[in-house]
């Protein structure tokens, strides 16, 4: 049986590793963003779509920031 902080620090790391997943897409995103814009050739459709799918990692990633920090009790 695992007791409770066990399972504790085994959710932390399963969202830290999805985190990361989440960061280093959202990094990609913004690259890919940047250098379309800079080359002007994306049509601005599909630039809005990519700006809209990192706001959604974006979101994402604060939300399970806060899942992150372990409730405190007073």
């Amino acid at each position: 049986m695992i007791d409770r902080t066990m399972a504790q620090e085994i959710d932390r790391r399963e969202i830290d590793t999805e985190l990361e997943g989440l960061r280093a897409a959202h990094r990609a995103l913004d690259d890919l963003i940047r250098q379309l814009a800079a080359e002007g050739s994306a049509d601005q459709l599909h630039l809005q779509r990519l700006k809209k799918r990192k706001l959604m990692l974006k979101d994402r990633i604060s939300t399970m920031a806060t899942e992150r920090i372990p409730d405190i009790i007073a």
